[in-house]
C-alpha cells in the first residue's frame, strides 16, 4: 500500500513537473511574440513616417507659393511626423548623370572622379556606351560587346538597347559592386539629357563637368528654380528607439489617371534597420 501511494506521489510530481515546463514553455514563446510583435508595429510606425515624408515633399514641390517650394539640389530638410524625425532630401533628375544620354567623354569623367584610373574608366564608359547601343562595334578607347561577356564568363551579353533603370549598371562588364553603390546615387534613366543641369547638380558631377564647386548658398531656404517636374526624394525616419525607415523614391510631378493624383512614380526602393 505504502509503495503504490509512493509511486502515486511521483506520478503527480512528474505531471507538475511536466505542466510546470509546458507553463513556461507557453509564457516564453507568448513573450517571444509579443516583442515580435512589438518590433513590426515600430518598423510599420517607421516606415509610414519615412513614406509620409515622400507625400509631404510632393506636396511642398507643388506648392503655389515659390517662397514655400522646395529645392531641388539634395539638400536636407528636417519635418516631424506624428512626432518621428524625418530627414527628406530632394534632388531634380535633371541634374544627374543620364546613362543612356552621357557621351562617352562625361562618362568616362565621371568614373575618374569616383576615383578609378583613367584606362580604367575609358573601359568602363566604352562598356556603359556599347550596353546602350544597338551595334556590336566595341568602343575604339575600349568597352564590351558579347565576345568580352562571354570570354569574363558572363552569360547574356551586352543588352544593346537603352538602359531602363539605374539597377542595370551593375551588370555591366567591369562595374564592381562597391563602385556601382558609389555611382548610382549621382545617375538617373529619367532625363534624356547629354549633360547634367548644372544648377542642381552636385559636387562630384560638377567636378566631371569640370565646373568650379557651386557656392554655398547665402539662405539655406532659398525659393529653387522650377525644376524638370521629375524629382528623386529620399526620405528617411528616425524613431526615438533608434529605428531607421528609408523610402528612395523617383516621381514625375502630374497625375497618373487616377482620380485626386497629382505625381507618378516611376521608382520606389524601401529599407531600414532595427536599432
Amino acid at each position: 500500500m505504502r509503495a503504490a501511494r509512493g509511486a502515486a506521489l511521483l506520478l503527480v510530481l512528474w505531471l507538475v513537473l511536466l505542466l510546470s515546463g509546458l507553463v513556461a514553455g507557453y509564457a516564453l514563446s507568448a513573450r517571444i511574440a509579443s516583442l515580435q510583435g512589438n518590433g513590426l508595429a515600430r518598423d510599420v510606425v517607421a516606415g509610414e513616417a519615412a513614406r509620409a515624408g515622400v507625400e509631404y515633399a510632393a506636396s511642398r514641390l507643388l506648392d503655389p507659393d515659390p517662397a514655400r517650394r522646395w529645392a531641388v539640389d539634395g539638400r536636407t530638410y528636417r519635418w516631424v511626423f506624428d512626432g518621428v524625425p524625418v530627414d527628406v532630401a530632394v534632388r531634380d533628375e535633371a541634374a544627374k548623370l543620364d546613362l543612356n544620354g552621357a557621351p562617352f567623354g562625361l562618362l568616362q569623367a565621371f568614373f575618374v572622379a569616383l576615383g578609378e584610373p583613367d584606362e580604367a574608366a575609358a573601359r568602363l564608359a566604352g562598356a556603359v556606351v556599347d550596353w546602350r547601343d544597338a551595334d556590336s562595334l566595341v568602343q575604339p578607347a575600349g568597352g564590351a560587346e558579347d565576345a568580352d561577356y562571354a570570354a569574363a564568363g558572363l552569360q547574356g551579353g551586352a543588352k544593346d538597347a537603352p538602359f531602363e533603370r539605374v539597377a542595370e549598371l551593375a551588370e555591366v562588364l567591369g562595374m564592381r559592386p562597391a563602385l556601382f553603390a558609389a555611382a548610382a546615387p549621382h545617375l538617373t534613366v529619367y532625363s534624356g539629357r547629354a549633360m547634367p543641369e548644372a544648377a542642381s547638380a552636385d559636387p562630384l558631377l560638377r567636378r566631371a563637368m569640370g565646373l568650379p564647386p557651386a557656392e554655398a548658398a547665402a539662405d539655406a531656404a532659398a525659393s529653387p528654380v522650377a525644376g524638370s517636374g521629375t524629382y528623386s526624394i529620399e526620405s528617411r525616419a528616425r524613431p526615438a528607439d533608434g529605428r531607421s525607415a528609408r523610402w528612395s523614391v523617383v516621381i514625375r510631378l502630374g497625375g497618373d489617371g487616377l482620380p485626386g493624383s497629382t505625381y507618378t512614380t516611376l521608382d520606389a526602393r524601401r529599407g531600414g534597420s532595427a536599432p
